[in-house]
């Protein structure tokens, strides 16, 4: 059993250069890389035009993007980390192992779920009503 803490391997794994099992979970690991590095976006967005949005704009487009910048390298990194790549790799080999519903099921599907909404909004309203006109009949609302 290792004796180094997840915090050191991550640090570890800022400054290397190689890939862990590059081969595996590509496609997890490139969404995921993807999935920060657009959340990191958003929030170097709301930096730029929140707290720097007075600064000159050098400063309120150059910090935002060296910030984003160096997020997205941690990010590529992280998703090398040994501990995380596993745990993406079998993510990866679990979707694979999804059996996709297909066109025609995706549809019937969809028509149960809006006409049972449609149904519970209906019956819902409908109750509502009822509700509403005894409150008013004994006087407990004003209507």
């Amino acid at each position: 059993m290792s004796t180094k803490s997840p915090l050191a391997s991550i640090f570890g794994e800022l400054f290397r250069f190689g890939l862990y099992k590059p081969t595996q979970g590509r496609m997890v690991r490139q969404a995921t890389f993807i999935a920060v590095a657009v959340l990191v976006a958003f929030g170097c967005f709301s930096l730029s035009n929140g707290p720097l949005g007075g600064d000159d704009q050098p400063v309120r487009i150059g910090v935002p993007l060296g910030i984003w910048v160096l997020l997205c390298w941690v990010a590529f990194r992280v998703v090398c980390v040994p501990q995380f790549a596993d745990f993406l790799i079998s993510v990866e080999s679990e979707l694979e192992k999804v059996v996709w519903p297909g066109r025609r099921q995706v549809m019937q599907s969809t028509v149960v779920v809006i006409v049972t909404m449609l149904f519970l909004g209906t019956f819902l309203s409908g109750v509502d009503f009822v509700w509403k006109w005894f409150f008013s009949l004994i006087r407990f609302i004003e209507y």
